[in-house]
């Protein structure tokens, strides 16, 4: 969880020991000053994709503001950046861990991509998709849910998230 809170108040966009999250190809769209415009106009939301044992594959940001995609949310961009690591879209065994309860578009995405485990920071009572307003990882109509861990560090990834705000 502190790698991905990380990656929400620095923008760092390369993992711990150097190695980058998917070959540079992959972020050619995201201007070269992205880590330093990031964090100030966007929401401060981190996410780490690790494998099934337990490398770091990817790292995500929201990155709304800076690239004009409504889309481009932390969970999301982990998942794209993994999935082309990877060369494949099912993300079975892998674990997201991610700073702030995701939404339902990400939560949908978590389910398709076929993530084993969800680990999250802060609860989001307005639009989480993990248990807070709804509950689309653990919803039994769904062919696969993950395991859902809520509210790791949950005390300082919402502090980071109200220093934002202020």
């Amino acid at each position: 969880m502190r790698r991905a809170l990380e990656i929400a108040v620095t923008g760092s966009a390369v993992p711990a020991g150097g190695v980058a999250p998917v070959p540079a190809e992959a972020d050619a769209a995201v201007p070269a000053d992205a880590d330093a415009v990031a964090p100030i106009d966007d929401v401060p939301v981190g996410a780490v994709l690790y494998g099934p044992d337990g490398a770091e594959l990817a790292v995500g940001r929201n990155e709304r503001e800076l690239t004009g995609d409504p889309t481009a949310h932390a969970e999301v961009l982990a998942l794209r950046r993994a999935a082309q690591r990877l060369g494949r879209w099912r993300l079975d065994g892998c674990t997201l861990v991610v700073t702030l309860e995701p939404c339902t578009m990400c939560a949908g995405a978590l389910v398709l991509a076929r993530i084993s485990t969800v680990v999250f920071g802060a609860w989001e009572p307005k639009t989480g998709a993990a248990g807070s307003l709804w509950d689309v990882l653990r919803d039994r109509r769904l062919n696969h849910r993950p395991e859902v861990y809520g509210g790791v560090l949950e005390a300082e990834n919402a502090a980071v998230l109200r220093a934002f705000f202020r």
